[in-house]
């Protein structure tokens, strides 16, 4: 027969063993929702973000673009009479076609607001009218409507980025550029399109003509240059220290150090690398190539 003290002992034990495994579980949930609440405002902190960088940057994607009318004079886009394209890319002088054009159709009267009226389109206009030209030289001695691409800051007037109501003092876009603005945009002449430079063109000291194919050019080749420099060279010492070297303390060297390697931040090995190729070796500075050596 079982002795009650012993009864009593066991059931006691039980009990305690009912409560701990109660503690354990009701732990165990409150880890879980925990994690749970951890990983739920992480998502949100990211929508966030996301969400912060599209409100920010979607204007990007759009650009606006002006109707301008142009005689193309033959004495500034062909001197010569020749109209082969070599010889309009030489000696064509579209930029002062252009300005000509503005100025008669705006029937501006000094160089201040001349230079004002000119600051409204982009750099690019000039590249424009010699492209269309070149593709159709015929037009020479004509009147043609050619749109062209606005200026960063008149783009950003037709975003909304540029208030109105501020004194001409506080805003780049001036009064009198309103005034031609509220013009074109009367007459039709203003109009957004989807920015595809954007995603054709590299980096540019004009905002209206900067794109993202540089950078994106110059990521695929940083990673190609890491896949092959890191790829054989990893994989090699990897099945080495595995399968072929023998354990001694120099391969136990070696493990414990790429251990502690893996723990140090990467921004220390880009400093090291930069330091090395840059200074050292004097390779050139942003180039894929000493990318991808840092990376790998």
């Amino acid at each position: 027969m079982t002795d009650p003290a012993d009864s009593v002992l066991i059931e006691g034990q039980k009990e305690k063993v009912r409560q701990g495994l109660s503690r354990r579980l009701r732990a165990e949930r409150r880890f879980r929702a925990y994690g749970v609440v951890a990983i739920v405002l992480a998502i949100l902190m990211l929508l966030f973000l996301a969400g912060t960088i599209a409100a920010n940057g979607y204007s990007a994607f759009y650009q606006t673009w002006i109707k301008v009318d142009v005689f193309l004079d033959a004495e500034l886009i062909a001197p010569d009479g020749k109209t082969d394209p070599q010889t309009l890319r030489e000696d064509g002088d579209f930029r002062g076609a252009l300005i000509e054009s503005l100025v008669a159709s705006y029937r501006v009267r000094g160089r201040e607001k001349e230079n004002r009226l000119v600051a409204m389109f982009s750099t690019d206009a000039e590249r424009t009218l010699q492209r269309h030209v070149i593709a159709n030289p015929q037009l020479i001695g004509r009147t043609v409507s050619i749109w062209v691409k606005a200026s960063s800051d008149i783009d950003q007037l037709t975003k909304g980025a540029i208030r109105r109501d501020l004194p001409e003092s506080g805003r780049k876009v001036k009064d009198v550029q309103l005034a031609w603005y509220d013009r074109m945009e009367q007459d039709g002449r203003i109009e957004t399109r989807f920015n595809t430079g954007f995603f054709s063109t590299g980096d540019s000291r004009e905002p209206e003509q900067a794109g993202i194919w540089g950078a994106i050019v110059g990521s695929f080749l940083t990673m190609l240059v890491t896949l092959i420099l890191a790829f054989p060279v990893g994989l090699a010492a990897a099945v080495y220290l595995e399968e072929f070297a023998p354990k001694n303390r120099l391969t136990d060297l070696i493990e414990v150090n790429i251990n502690n390697l893996a723990a140090v931040p990467s921004i220390v090995f880009g400093l090291l690398g930069l330091a090395v190729f840059l200074n050292f070796f004097e390779l050139p500075r942003s180039a894929p190539l000493v990318g991808g050596m840092v990376l790998a």
